[in-house]
C-alpha cells in the first residue's frame, strides 16, 4: 500500500481515534501510573496524527517535530493558568489544554510520538522504493 495524501488523510483519523480509544481504556483499568503517562504519551499520538492529516505531504521528522513542539507549548501554557480557567468550565478544553503544568510530561510527550516517526518514516520509504 502506497502513502499518498488521500490515504493520509483516510487513516489519521483512524489512527487518532484509536489512540484515543486505548488511552480511555487504560484510564478505565488503572488509577496510577500508567493511566497518568500512557494517557500524555497518547495526546502527543492524537496531535501527531492531527498535524499529518494537516499536512499529509510533510517529512515525517517535521510532523514529529511540530506535533512535539505543539505539545510542549501546551503544556508550558498551562504556567500562565489560562488553561485551568478554560478547563474550569468545559471538558473539552480540560482534555485538549490540560489543568496544571506537570514538568514530567514534558518528556512523555515524544514517547508518543517517536515511533510514529519511525512508522511513517518506514511507510515512506516503502512507497518512495515502490514508484521508483
Amino acid at each position: 500500500m502506497s502513502l499518498t495524501p488521500g490515504r493520509v488523510r483516510l487513516l489519521t483519523p483512524v489512527a487518532a481515534a484509536l489512540f484515543l480509544g486505548l488511552a480511555l481504556t487504560i484510564r478505565a483499568l488503572d488509577d496510577g501510573a500508567l493511566r497518568q503517562h500512557s494517557g500524555t504519551a497518547l495526546y502527543a499520538s492524537m496531535v501527531w496524527a492531527a498535524v499529518l492529516f494537516l499536512g499529509p505531504r510533510l517529512a515525517p521528522l517535521s510532523v514529529g517535530a511540530i506535533a512535539t513542539l505543539f505539545c510542549w507549548v501546551v503544556e508550558c501554557a498551562q504556567l500562565t493558568g489560562v488553561p485551568a480557567q478554560l478547563s474550569a468550565g468545559s471538558l473539552a478544553a480540560r482534555l485538549a489544554l490540560g489543568v496544571q503544568f506537570d514538568p514530567v510530561d514534558l518528556a512523555w510527550y515524544p514517547v508518543g510520538v517517536v515511533p510514529l516517526v519511525a512508522l511513517h518514516a518506514l511507510l515512506s520509504r516503502r512507497t518512495a522504493a515502490a514508484s521508483a
